[in-house]
């Protein structure tokens, strides 16, 4: 596959599992109240930060598994469990953080890598994407296409929660909600493609 189909399909697959939509509304939840330059210090961090997570394992992910001696089948099926998972709490408003990860991040002066970054943003489900696209497309090309998706999608939540505060209280919770259940189907459907590459490829 040339490198910029691969970095078209890393794009479409790592928008709706990274969610910057919803991270905007967790991300307005937990800032509420702080100043102006905390809030767009911490947008900008969290943009760096999940780029770095997302690129480190674009870059190493491969050699792990192969340390671990784990097959690109199997990550292909625990990856689209996870990811798969993560979008059926996505259709039925499950909490994207836990009450301890909420109280922590209020309490938290800076909440950009943790819990924003990881594991809200760049969580298990993203990782094991980009993993498993390095996997399914050797070659320095195609990792190099994966980072400028990466790129792309942490460029688009730093400006998201730069701005975007406004699209909070103007969508409200029903609006979010909507817009959350139609991007957890497609993160759902991205799941459960992975869990079917994953079986057909054990299968031959």
């Amino acid at each position: 596959m040339e490198p910029v189909h691969v970095a078209i399909s890393a794009l479409a697959a790592l928008l709706p599992i990274t969610n910057p939509v919803g991270a905007l509304a967790t991300f307005a939840g937990l800032t509420e109240g702080a100043d102006r330059a905390a809030i767009k210090r911490q947008a900008l961090m969290t943009g760096v930060y999940v780029f770095g997570i997302l690129a480190v394992f674009t870059i190493l992910g491969t050699l792990v598994l192969e340390g671990l001696g784990i097959g690109l089948p199997a990550l292909q099926i625990a990856g689209g469990l996870v990811v798969g998972h993560s979008g059926f709490g996505m259709i039925v408003a499950r909490e994207a953080l836990t009450d301890d990860e909420k109280t922590h991040g209020v309490t938290k002066p800076d909440i950009s890598f943790s819990p924003m970054a990881l594991p809200l943003i760049a969580g298990p489900g993203a990782i094991g994407v980009v993993i498993a696209l390095t996997a399914r497309h050797p070659g320095v090309l195609n990792r190099g296409a994966v980072i400028v998706a990466a790129l792309v999608v942490a460029g688009l939540v730093a400006v998201l929660l730069r701005f975007g505060t406004p699209l909070v209280d103007k969508l409200g919770p029903t609006g979010l909600g909507a817009l959350g259940r139609i991007i957890g189907f497609l993160t759902l459907a991205i799941g459960v493609e992975l869990v079917t590459h994953g079986v057909l490829a054990v299968a031959h």
